[in-house]
């Protein structure tokens, strides 16, 4: 028990030694003196709470808030001394505020655990005992062999031990964890190999011993020793051996593996970051405006407590006649009695830090993020997802963004691969109806018919179909188990029979291409590989595969025809083929393949080279001493490879598409043109991921394209970002991008941090290819803490994103193909990358301007509260006399000028969504958190001083010199006097937020004048009966008595007048001769925008209706808004179709301002008639 205490509290590490002893199916030595090693469960954890840590962890969170921290030191001080306001006034806020933040903060813990329990209960399959037993996956124990079937995830690290096939070797992807859907080859050693049943794994004596766990994923360094009669045989263990959590089996049947890593300790979860609590830069800047305020809440206290005794110094004033002291007040100590004078003063000020700003905040964050989730917009019909919020706490850091950093596959693509074009002999062909076409021609063959290609076109198309390492899976597994023929479907294949798994999705997309032109590769076995060509089957044996490098960027295989002849077949970049070749349309096909490149394709050059039979012997020879050399293997082979791969025949090029996710480059060009940086940071080859971001509009075709790849040293790495450096100066004019790699990135994070971060921010463009998940956290953390302090969002679909997801300050996971992982550990959740600039360019710009009035306002309106309360003393011998009643302190922030600042921040909007989307320039206008600037804060705070002064003179000159104001001539006292300042102060603040609100709706009148209604309503009712359960009634009849004389209606017209004129003169003058970019839109909009209904603006947040429901039309009707014979514009997308995706108004500026940076994102106004 204590053990397990210590584990929950982060104190019990597991293991202590720098290697890890696994003992397969957990059979321990017998000898008496073995201790075994205490390793991790299979848990996953991605929760920050846990029963036993949540209410210390989370209070001590929000009592990192200042105003929180500050209510508990003022509630504490109420309770120990006597102080002008009762306790309750600062604890039951407190109290509600730390309540409600702490059961948001639990439920979305309490989802993170439901979603960690679906990982941790799903069932697998154990060895146990000598038979297979059901379990869950949190139960498995490092040691516990484990089976895991076709298409499932293996549920730990798993050694591989055996598979169904007699070799030994597995197919996986690894596609969740370095984005990578290419099919990778695992191998078992040959003595665990042959153990395919329970019964022989029973039998099986082995220890593995390896590294402690760690996070790069493609490093394992251990052996395994297997005992067979009395022997021990030592076999080393490499990372082609290890089976990585989150990876899936593909095209094998079943597999056997041992644990060797387990839960938080394997490689998937070393590559998660520790969650962490995320603040807004809006929250960060709430807690500096509170640093101030609290600076003047102190000087106020102090000066007053100075002030009290500098006037009590006088005899008359320290103990009058009606007030005399007690023996014990003249006998207490001066210090503390300035001590207590000091806190009161303190208690009776402190409403200038308002507590109700974070329970405003809360709520109009959790409020807010429904829009998000509302808007259809944001819905993907073909897979039926709507953007999902997993924080609100983030809502306005939308708004912020300045680098967004994307991962490649299935982010910005659709992981499809699609045959485009190829160029034959010189000649171009396209793909038309499963028909090669040749440029400039129509398909006019009868349909069903396939033209017989001869010579060339028939060689190129066996060598596509020939040359690759491709495997293939049948609907029927067990046709290739056991002693079956692997060709029984080779004489009536049917595409609905097999599937193609390929070591890269090129590979598949140029089989699966051939194969529909009429060469199929339908299977190999061992060593012999068979095609169908238009209904004739050939085979052909693989003699020898020269594998894919990144030096030689290119693969080859040699073969053996059916006529006894020997072949090489060869594939790879142009730059890699063209210059070995001597024979082909060379100079044409290199043309050809510019072509395809500037189409965005991926392209391939494919030749070939015929050996004599003597040529053949010596190339035998030398591959095999190379491969068989125990020093310098690899230069050896290389040299092999560069003399067999030279002479060749050019047999033409191939074009394919790496299908991009719809509009993803009209959303990266609004990203650019809003002033976002965007970096691709993915996993996959520098080629690959070069091409992608061509087609994507990520790097442009006219940029420069700067390289910073396998560097090998220091000094090397030093070296190169000079020159790239020294290249940017010089060229002033050209854009440039940055391609950088895995290998060279650490290298430049380790020592020259700084140069390369000179070079990237320089760049239009950055790409970093191979990169290892944790190296993308590292990237977006090094741009977090440069001096500029950036906001950053990192976007991704797979597991291997999560580390940067959670690592910037906005995380958005993709709803794609790879899982859930990057969706449960991100902040927002969206179906397409399409809809980040929706997300980003109107929700994230509406979060922003709403939430940074609202805290303006309230330190406004608070700043007009109690600085009359402050200019009061000065009229009252700083008794510490209230003005207001105590009613009046406790509800001003929570009944009379709370609503009407909560329905603004929900609903204001200073442009229609349409114009924000279509010029994206607009949302410079609020980047670097320009609202919330020092300066516009200083705006604020002085308004609200002048606002206070002016309430307060001007109903002291007002009733200074003659309080009998009433007809009868009654005088008015101090409660009356009080009364006055508030009154006007309410409906001054409510008037004031009207005056900044643009956008009304039907709630922004009912709650803004139904809020002074209310005012007065209540203080008739509260002043005008006699309540029980009161012990003293000041109040009474008083507001009564007010409102009766016309000289307090006259006062309170001129006071609010006086107040708010300046503030119109203000905004017109500038509107006029200073407009911003954002006013321009306005004005362009304005008189197409007319009256717009809050419901309409919001979209069509209900499946199949119209942004007019009835309940709207009626609510919109009974206060004027809509009438019945107004036409209806509605905006369509063009993805959308039918009356159930129709939104509610779309506006066209005639004239855009072109330094806006207009974009069409495919809306198009299409206007109804009812």
């Amino acid at each position: 028990m204590l053990r397990w205490i210590r584990q929950q509290l982060g104190f019990d590490p597991p293991h202590q030694s720098d290697t890890r002893t696994v003992y397969v199916a957990n059979r321990f030595p017998q000898h008496g003196h073995y201790v075994p090693q205490r390793f991790a469960d299979n848990r996953i954890i991605s929760s920050k709470y846990t029963v036993w840590n949540f209410v210390p962890k989370n209070l001590f969170e929000q009592f990192r808030r200042i105003a929180n921290f500050y209510f508990l030191i003022i509630f504490l001080v109420q309770l120990m001394i006597d102080t002008p306001t009762s306790p309750i006034t600062s604890g039951l806020p407190l109290f509600f505020v730390i309540t409600v933040t702490a059961i948001k903060q639990g439920y979305e813990d309490w989802l993170r655990h439901k979603a960690d329990n679906e990982v941790n209960g799903a069932p697998v399959f154990v060895v146990r005992s000598g038979s297979l037993v059901q379990t869950r996956s949190k139960n498995i124990r490092v040691g516990d062999i484990v089976r895991v079937a076709k298409d499932e995830t293996f549920p730990a690290d798993l050694a591989l031990l055996s598979s169904d096939r007699a070799d030994g070797t597995c197919h996986i992807t690894t596609a969740s964890l370095d984005g990578e859907t290419n099919l990778k080859t695992h191998y078992s050693v040959a003595e665990t190999s042959v153990c395919q049943s329970v019964s022989q794994l029973e039998a099986l004596q082995a220890v593995v011993e390896c590294q402690q766990p760690e996070a790069d994923l493609y490093r394992f360094v251990g052996r395994i020793t297997v005992t067979q009669h009395g022997e021990e045989i030592v076999r080393p263990l490499g990372p082609e051996n290890l089976l990585l959590r989150g990876a899936r089996l593909k095209n094998t049947k079943e597999i056997y593996g041992v644990a060797v890593y387990t839960g938080m300790e394997s490689k998937m979860a070393l590559n998660y970051k520790c969650k962490s609590q995320k603040r807004s830069a809006v929250e960060k800047s709430m807690n500096t405006f509170l640093i101030i305020y609290l600076v003047i809440l102190l000087f106020e206290a102090v000066l007053s407590t100075i002030l009290k005794y500098a006037w009590q110094a006088e005899e008359k004033w320290n103990e009058p006649f009606y007030n005399q002291k007690t023996e014990q007040e003249r006998n207490s100590s001066p210090i503390l009695k300035f001590i207590s004078d000091f806190l009161a003063f303190l208690v009776l000020y402190n409403f200038i830090i308002p507590i109700s700003l974070y329970v405003t905040v809360e709520m109009q964050k959790f409020l807010g993020s429904f829009f998000i989730g509302w808007d259809l917009d944001l819905y993907h019909e073909e897979s039926d997802q709507k953007a999902q919020v997993n924080t609100s706490d983030l809502n306005e850091e939308l708004g912020q963004v300045e680098y967004v950093f994307t991962d490649k596959t299935g982010t910005l693509t659709e992981n499809e691969m699609q045959f485009r074009e190829c160029s034959i002999n010189g000649t171009k062909y396209r793909e038309v109806n499963g028909k090669l076409v040749p440029e400039g021609m129509t398909d006019d063959s009868p349909d069903g018919s396939t033209p017989r290609l001869i010579g060339e076109e028939l060689l190129f198309l066996q060598a596509v179909s020939l040359c690759h390492t491709v495997q293939i899976s049948y609907d029927q597994p067990d046709c290739l188990v056991g002693g079956g023929d692997p060709f029984s479907h080779a004489n009536g294949f049917s595409s609905n029979h097999m599937e193609y798994y390929a070591s890269s999705p090129d590979e598949k997309a140029l089989v699966e291409a051939t194969k529909r032109i009429g060469v199929a590769f339908t299977g190999s076995n061992g060593d012999v590989m068979e095609i169908k060509a238009f209904g004739k089957a050939e085979k052909y044996k693989l003699l020898h595969v020269l594998e894919f490098d990144a030096d030689r960027r290119r693969m080859s295989v040699i073969l053996q025809t059916p006529s006894g002849g020997k072949v090489l077949f060869t594939k790879g970049a142009e730059s890699a083929i063209l210059p070995f070749t001597t024979s082909g349309e060379i100079e044409k096909t290199r043309l050809h393949v510019d072509e395809f490149a500037l189409k965005g394709l991926r392209t391939l050059v494919v030749a070939c080279r015929h050996f004599s039979p003597e040529e053949y012997i010596d190339v035998d020879r030398r591959l095999n001493a190379a491969r068989t050399a125990l020093q310098q293997r690899e230069e050896r082979l290389q040299e092999a490879f560069s003399y067999i791969e030279r002479d060749l025949q050019l047999l033409g090029a191939t074009g394919v598409e790496d299908k991009l996710q719809d509009k993803v480059q009209e959303t990266i060009e609004a990203l650019r043109l809003a002033g976002i940086k965007v970096w691709v940071l993915t996993g996959d080859k520098h080629e690959t991921a070069v091409s992608v971001s061509l087609s994507c509009g990520h790097f442009h075709r006219t940029m420069n394209i700067l390289e910073l790849l396998q560097q090998r040293s220091d000094n090397e790495c030093a070296e190169q970002l000079r020159r790239l450096a020294r290249r940017i100066k010089e060229d002033h004019v050209i854009q440039h991008g940055l391609v950088v790699d895995g290998a060279s990135l650490s290298l430049a994070l380790r020592e020259h941090e700084k140069l390369f971060m000179e070079v990237c921010k320089n760049c239009s463009a950055v790409l970093c290819c191979r990169m290892a998940p944790l190296q993308k956290a590292k990237v977006v953390r090094l741009l977090k803490t440069s001096p500029e302090k950036p906001i950053t969002l990192a976007i991704g679909d797979g597991a291997n994103d999560v580390s940067m997801i959670q690592e910037a300050h906005v995380g958005i996971g993709i709803m794609g193909k790879e899982g859930r992982q990057a969706v449960r550990n991100s902040d927002y959740a969206i179906a397409r990358f399409k809809f980040l600039s929706k997300l980003l360019l109107v929700h994230g710009h509406f979060y922003y301007i709403r939430i940074a009035t609202l805290v303006q306002y309230f330190f406004y309106k608070n700043v007009c509260f109690i600085t009359p309360q402050f200019l009061y003393q000065f009229f009252c011998l700083f008794s510490q006399q209230t003005l207001y009643d105590s009613v009046y302190l406790t509800l001003y922030n929570i009944c009379f000028t709370s609503l009407p600042i909560l329905v603004y921040s929900l609903f204001e909007q200073l442009v229609h969504p349409h114009i924000l989307q279509n010029k994206p320039g607009l949302y410079r206008d609020i980047s670097k958190n320009s609202l919330l600037s020092f300066r516009t804060f200083l705006y604020w705070t002085l308004l609200g001083f002048c606002h206070a002064f002016i309430f307060f003179f001007g109903s002291y000159i007002l009733m200074g010199e003659d309080t009998t104001l009433m007809g009868n001539g009654q005088m008015f006292g101090n409660w009356t006097f009080g009364t006055l300042v508030f009154t006007v102060m309410v409906i001054t603040v409510t008037l004031k937020l009207a005056l900044e609100t643009q956008f009304w709706t039907w709630m922004n009148h009912f709650v803004t004048w139904g809020s002074i209604a209310f005012y007065f309503i209540f203080s008739l009712f509260y002043g005008g009966i006699i309540w029980p359960f009161l012990h003293t009634q000041d109040m009474y009849f008083v507001f009564v008595q007010l409102l009766s004389s016309g000289s307090a209606w006259f006062a309170i017209i001129i006071i609010v007048i006086t107040c708010l004129f300046p503030d119109v003169v203000k905004k017109v003058f500038y509107r006029h001769l200073q407009p911003t970019s954002t006013q321009k839109s306005q004005s362009l909009s304005a008189p197409q925008a007319q009256t717009l209904s809050c419901m309409e603006s919001l979209c069509c947040y209900q499946h199949g209706q119209s942004g007019c429901s009835r309940l709207a039309h009626l609510l919109e009707q009974m206060t004027g808004q809509c009438k019945a014979s107004a036409n209806n514009c509605h905006a369509s997308s063009n993805r959308w179709e039918g009356p159930r995706h129709q939104e509610s108004v779309i506006m066209n500026p005639d004239q855009p301002d072109p330094s806006l940076g207009v974009i069409n994102l495919g809306y198009t106004p299409e206007c109804s008639s009812p």
